[in-house]
């Protein structure tokens, strides 16, 4: 089956924090430090979720729908001068992201619910949103924030990425930076998500030092997880 637009290969592993420290000094004589990371190497993400009152993405993720679709507006760092709106693609192993990006006053007006700027946007992406919220009825419905840890290797395009820290805003009212009221969503402190992102092929040299005993692959969702707060 030909699949629309550009698709890579996702892996997904909780692990705790040994198993974090034992990968990362592995890898870091091998890989390159992401150049979007700050100083320390890590940036905040800020991921704001849509779904509707019957729960359409978070009920095709637990009922393992193998073509779905998900709707995200994302920024970093708290820095709102780079503001993206992100329709992520699933199918089995492989993921799929089309994005646009938003204006400050644009994403306001967006989660406050004026969406008349929306139908003549120059963006297809924000255009579909705006269908997709008046027909299916999606709403901005969570935040999650984590810090995340990545890594680059070149053949493969391949992405590492260590995130820890989940919260989950608890009712979902303010989701840009200023009183952000949210709660930690792990199940225990240290625990930690370990992505693995690939275009056709995972190198061999990666795929040894990526190898830990007990490690086991979880289809695992931040949004799913932090759902469990409302």
């Amino acid at each position: 089956m030909k699949l629309p637009g550009t698709y890579r290969h996702e892996l997904k592993y909780p692990i705790g924090t040994a198993d974090y420290l034992a990968l990362r000094s592995r890898l870091r004589p091998f890989m390159e430090r992401d150049c979007h990371a700050l100083g320390g190497g890590v940036y905040l993400v800020r991921s704001i979720y849509f779904d509707n009152c019957e729960d359409k993405a978070l009920r095709e993720k637990v009922n393992g729908v193998q073509r779905r679709e998900k709707f995200r507006i994302r920024y970093y760092n708290d820095d709102l001068s780079f503001i993206a709106l992100e329709k992520k693609l699933k199918y089995s192993d492989l993921c799929c992201k089309v994005d646009a990006q938003l204006g400050e006053d644009e994403c306001r007006a967006l989660l406050a619910g004026d969406l008349g700027w929306m139908p003549g946007h120059p963006s297809e992406l924000v255009r579909e949103l705006y269908c997709k919220m008046r027909y299916q009825r999606l709403r901005p419905r969570l935040l999650v924030s984590y810090t995340r840890e990545p890594y680059v290797y070149a053949p493969g395009n391949v992405r590492v990425t260590f995130d820890s820290g989940i919260r989950t805003s608890l009712y979902g009212r303010e989701f840009l930076p200023g009183s952000i009221n949210d709660v930690g969503a792990a199940e225990s402190p240290g625990d930690v998500v370990l992505e693995i992102k690939y275009d056709a092929f995972l190198p061999e040299i990666i795929s040894c030092l990526l190898q830990t005993e007990g490690l086991r692959r979880q289809a695992f969702s931040k949004y799913g997880a932090c759902r469990r707060f409302g």
